[in-house]
C-alpha cells in the first residue's frame, strides 16, 4: 500500500499551479506548503508531494495514477488538465485490456510525467 509519493519538478511553481487545477476535480487540494515541498491530498494527510528538482541528472518519467470516484470525475480531471495546458496522451475512455471497468484519462504534467485519473467502477 502506498503511503505517499513525491516527484521532483523543474519549475515547482508551474507544477503546483498545474496540480492545484487538476486535483481539484478529484477532491484533493494543497494541504502543506514548505516552499521547497508541497503536499496534496484529502485532509488530514497529504499523500502526493512535489519537490524542487535537485538530485540526479536528467529526467526519468514517472507515472502517477489518481483515483476518481466515478467516470464523470475522470472527465472533469481531463477537462481541467487540458485547460491548464497539459499535453493529451489519451482522452477519457475504457481500457478493457486492464479490466472491464477500467476508465481512465492520461496527460503530461509540466515536467513531462504521465498523469492519470482512473475509475474502476462501471458507469452508473
Amino acid at each position: 500500500m502506498l503511503d505517499h509519493l513525491a516527484i521532483q519538478c523543474a519549475d515547482l511553481a508551474a507544477s503546483a499551479k498545474f496540480y492545484d487545477t487538476v486535483l481539484a476535480p478529484l477532491g484533493a487540494s494543497r494541504i502543506m506548503d514548505f516552499g521547497v515541498a508541497i503536499g496534496y491530498g484529502r485532509p488530514p494527510k497529504p499523500d502526493f508531494w512535489l519537490g524542487r528538482f535537485d538530485t540526479g541528472d536528467g529526467f526519468r518519467e514517472s507515472h502517477i495514477a489518481f483515483t476518481a470516484d466515478d467516470r464523470e470525475t475522470v472527465r472533469a480531471f481531463f477537462t481541467a488538465a487540458v485547460a491548464a495546458g497539459a499535453e493529451v496522451l489519451h482522452e477519457p475512455r475504457l481500457w478493457p485490456e486492464y479490466h472491464a471497468g477500467y476508465y481512465g484519462a492520461f496527460v503530461r504534467d509540466p515536467d513531462g510525467n504521465n498523469v492519470e485519473a482512473v475509475c474502476h467502477t462501471p458507469e452508473q
